[in-house]
């Protein structure tokens, strides 16, 4: 049966009531709680059949917008095939939050910005003519780009799909990059991502798996547990003997947008890797880090959680 009717339905339905689509609402609930999303809501939840992955010709694989990221972490084709979105799902906030919060939902989330977050501040996220957060307090903000809002962008599983080159599916359209759903951040009065409201993100699609591919998730945080991470990043990696042969790499918590690293990818690719390599590689972050005021601290946290990944991804010398 086909799926064209129901989330055709459900994107008029939001138009028509001006309200915004709900996924497993981990998100929505907190800023329909903070007054800055009144709602009205409509619920997918119901839509069984954005859930789950399925299989796609040529060995890619197709992952449903409402699976959650408990289900995604634990599924054993994405475990073996892509492992760097498994465990950055499995690392994403607390268990009671991968079991309800959703692929979809994490990709089309909003910052986390306590001006944003406060329905009495005005800012550019807001419609607003300023940054609050640029003058006053941004110690958790970015340290890459020059956009006018400060905050990062706060999609661990939009990180992940950058390494995997992955695809959006939206009804309606033809599939696009994940990237694509992002931009480049510098926009004034833009969301956190560029999905128009009365669209509905399907599912994503991965392409084929890697033989032999070896990946790591990490997130450096404040404290252990129920944090967002100061800084985050992942890495896969293909190797043959000592020499890398594939390598893709983002990090998170330092932009308005999940970034690929392209200039660590260029420093590894065709390399022994030696530890020396590695460090050189991770080392060339700091070129695109501009800090703010009070995020300097970021800058040598970037570099180094680059360089933790890369050193889990190779393994023991």
């Amino acid at each position: 049966m086909s799926t064209e009717p129901a989330l055709t339905d459900l994107s008029a339905a939001v138009l028509a009531r001006g309200g915004e689509l709900r996924a497993g609402g981990t998100d929505t609930t907190a800023r329909q709680r903070s007054g800055i999303s009144p709602g009205p809501f409509t619920d997918l939840d119901g839509a069984a059949h954005l859930r789950g992955s399925s299989p796609l010709p040529g060995g890619r694989l197709r992952i449903g917008a409402l699976t959650s990221l408990a289900v995604l972490a634990s599924d054993p084709q994405v475990r073996a095939g892509w492992p760097a979105l498994a465990l950055s799902a499995g690392a994403a906030a607390t268990p009671q939050i991968r079991a309800a919060g959703t692929l979809g939902g994490n990709l089309l989330q909003r910052n986390r910005c306590w001006y944003y977050r406060n329905p009495h501040v005005g800012c550019f996220q807001k419609g607003g003519d300023d940054c609050p957060a640029r003058a006053g307090d941004h110690h958790f903000g970015v340290v890459s780009g020059a956009g006018p809002c400060v905050t990062p962008h706060p999609s661990t599983l939009a990180m992940a799909l950058l390494v995997y080159d992955a695809e959006a599916e939206i009804h309606g359209e033809s599939p696009r990059s994940v990237a694509d759903l992002y931009g480049d951040g510098d926009l004034l009065h833009r969301a956190d991502h560029l999905l128009p409201p009365h669209r509905v993100l399907t599912a994503v699609r991965l392409p084929a798996a890697l033989p032999g591919e070896r990946a790591a998730y990490h997130r450096a945080t404040s404290r252990s547990h129920a944090e967002w991470p100061l800084v985050e990043a992942t890495a896969r990696v293909v190797l043959d003997g000592t020499t890398v042969t594939r390598v893709a790499v983002a990090a998170g918590g330092v932009a308005r947008v999940p970034l690929r690293l392209p200039e660590v990818e260029a420093a590894l690719t065709g390399r022994k890797a030696t530890s020396e390599v590695l460090a050189e590689a991770a080392a060339t972050v700091l070129d695109r880090c501009r800090p703010l005021p009070q995020t300097g601290y970021k800058a040598g946290l970037f570099r180094d959680t680059v360089l933790e990944v890369l050193e889990r991804a190779v393994g023991p010398a």
